[in-house]
């Protein structure tokens, strides 16, 4: 059997992108091929705009409509614990993977490898999720759902690929 990973999800605020990356990665791995594989699964944000909160309406009404329906989380903002907790940190856009970097060099020892979500885009170049916060109606979230989607599963198998789904 493979080794298990655990895998972070981060974005600026912890409302919008990261938890419904979350929610789409927990509803694929919660079931069979990648239930025994993947150990935790977590999402944050860089910054402290929303700790407490929960997701963005818009967020949830997506997931919902995707069929993702247990979906619970409270904002949280990345803590330097999460470097050693986690074997992936993926960030949502470069502006986050900038700061994540950057704590990650003042803890050189740390496990986690942080890198850009959408570095597993599938189209031979790395994309952003943009933030749907600011935008009128739901195309953002439904935008950065698919997303979340296809990076998902490529993720998965490219760290699992003796697994078929």
């Amino acid at each position: 059997m493979a080794e298990q990973v655990s895998v972070l999800f981060v974005c600026l605020g912890n409302i919008c992108r990261s938890t419904m990356a979350e929610g789409v990665f927990r509803s694929i791995v919660e079931k069979a091929p990648y239930k025994e594989l993947v150990d935790k699964v977590d999402s944050c944000g860089t910054g402290a705009y929303h700790v407490g909160d929960r997701p963005d309406s818009r967020t949830m009404a997506t997931l919902r409509a995707n069929g993702i329906t247990h979906y619970v989380h409270r904002a949280r903002k990345v803590h330097p614990s999460d470097f050693d907790k986690f074997d992936y940190i993926f960030a949502m856009d470069e502006s986050n993977l900038d700061r994540l970097l950057h704590e990650k060099r003042s803890r050189p020892s740390t496990k986690a490898k942080v890198m850009l979500f959408g570095q597993y885009s599938g189209t031979g170049s790395a994309e952003v999720i943009d933030d749907p916060y600011y935008d009128d109606g739901n195309s953002g979230f439904e935008r950065a759902y698919e997303q979340a989607t296809r990076f998902s599963r490529n993720f998965l198998k490219d760290v699992f690929p003796n697994v078929a789904e």
